[in-house]
């Protein structure tokens, strides 16, 4: 029964680790400028927020997100960081020079960090929990209590773990060739902005619904 549960688990777990998202292309943008290790740690970043989202939607206690007006906050301030966050790659690309693993440390370039807000303000990611996680968790809740949930966990995360350094070893194979980089990080700037601005109007769409 665990294994075919394991199983489920990592199936369903892949609709939402191994589709292209901010998160993807956040750390692709980082992994082409200081490597693999990039994608770690913004998977850390990532698991720091998941891990109590995944905790409390077991306790019962997120009916509050399922409010359109927490969405359309949680969408408008994810928004904003992925424009600022595009707008930073853009920059970057623009002015090329030969990168090194020590360059620029800001908020941009922080993977955990990066991985801690494109989760905690990404409301799709949070509805994916809610609509498609939650019944995963309840499940593991009836058939091993407390600890079904980090089974059910473990099952999950490792997949973020995998994938985002393999997205980042990909990305960084671009450092060899300035005019690849360039027009890697031009199109993944490009990508962060048109999700930036796709939250933005989800953000605005929620909020005018509830007004």
């Amino acid at each position: 029964m665990a294994l075919d549960f394991i199983a489920t688990v990592v199936v369903v777990s892949a609709s939402g680790a191994l589709s292209p998202g901010p998160l993807t292309a956040a750390t692709a943008t980082l992994g082409a400028k200081k490597g693999w290790r990039t994608g770690l740690l913004a998977a850390l970043g990532h698991a720091i927020v998941e891990l109590p989202l995944v905790t409390l939607i077991g306790l019962g206690v997120l009916v509050v997100l399922e409010s359109a007006n927490t969405t359309g906050v949680l969408a408008l301030a994810g928004g904003c960081f992925l424009l600022f966050f595009g707008y930073l790659t853009l920059r970057d690309a623009i002015r090329l020079e030969p990168l090194n693993k020590a360059e620029a440390r800001g908020l941009h370039e922080n993977p955990v960090l990066v991985g801690l807000a494109l989760s905690a303000l990404n409301p799709f990611f949070i509805v994916w929990w809610l609509g498609v996680g939650a019944p995963l968790i309840s499940e593991a809740l009836a058939l091993w209590g407390l600890w079904g949930i980090a089974l059910m966990y473990a099952s999950h995360v490792w997949l973020d773990f995998a994938w985002l350094p393999v997205v980042a070893y990909l990305a960084s194979l671009g450092r060899l060739d300035m005019k690849f980089l360039r027009a890697l990080l031009l199109a993944l700037a490009l990508a962060v902005i048109f999700f930036g601005i796709s939250f933005l109007e989800r953000g605005i769409s929620s909020l005018a619904a509830m007004g």
